[in-house]
């Protein structure tokens, strides 16, 4: 029967890390998604831009509450006070509304990309120690094989055993980071493109309605 190996609990505490970080990753960039659709915001941004109507805009990142609304607002923000500012000229604004929005992007991408280097390293743990606990597992087989008289057939099978399950357990947690990696990445870098998009507009707009 098996009863398993000292590899295996740090396999299964490789499992547990990456289930972890990845309902921590799920809740936080849940959050940071905001209220509704991105798309569908920066659209709406736009639009309240290129009528003028900052207050409205800014009031809808309040409503947003994601990060794509934060760093808008910064923009927003800035643009309504640089706007009047007669001791400024055109590029000296559209640099500092540049900057607010760098700023607040700044602020929001390490929130954003927080633990997942760890889900990223726990990858490439879960293949290294699985294939070591295989190894181990083999090393035993064969000890069982190699010893003299009989072989002992309960060794052997403990063995072969404990390697298949280090290849498992190692394996699983493997595929299961790289997947979450992946998603988590992809997420993050769907908010950095709406911020981009959301920053591009806003100097655009100001650029074409200043003189």
């Amino acid at each position: 029967m098996y009863k398993g190996g000292f590899i295996v609990p740090i396999l299964l505490g490789t499992l547990f890390t990456v289930l972890c970080f990845f309902f921590e990753r799920l809740i936080t960039i849940q959050k940071a998604n905001g209220a509704g659709n991105a798309d569908k915001f920066v659209t709406k941004i736009k639009e309240l831009i290129a009528a003028n109507d900052l207050d409205s805009a800014i009031a809808a990142c309040d409503k947003q509450k994601g990060s794509l609304g934060n760093v808008v607002r910064e923009g927003l923000v800035k643009y309504q006070f640089v706007q009047n500012d007669n001791t400024m000229d055109k590029e000296s604004k559209v640099a500092a509304i540049s900057k607010a929005l760098e700023e607040a992007t700044a602020l929001e991408l390490p929130m954003l990309s927080k633990n997942l280097s760890v889900i990223s390293t726990c990858a490439s743990i879960g293949t290294l120690v699985g294939l070591i606990g295989t190894v181990v597992g083999m090393i035993r087989a064969f000890g069982a094989l190699a010893a003299a008289g009989t072989p002992d057939t309960a060794a052997l099978a403990t063995g072969i055993s404990e390697a298949l399950v280090n290849t498992l357990v190692g394996i699983l947690s493997s595929a299961l980071a790289i997947i979450f990696y992946n998603f988590f990445s992809n997420r993050v870098d769907q908010i950095t493109y709406a911020m981009d998009e959301a920053g591009f507009s806003i100097i655009g707009e100001f650029q074409s309605s200043q003189k």
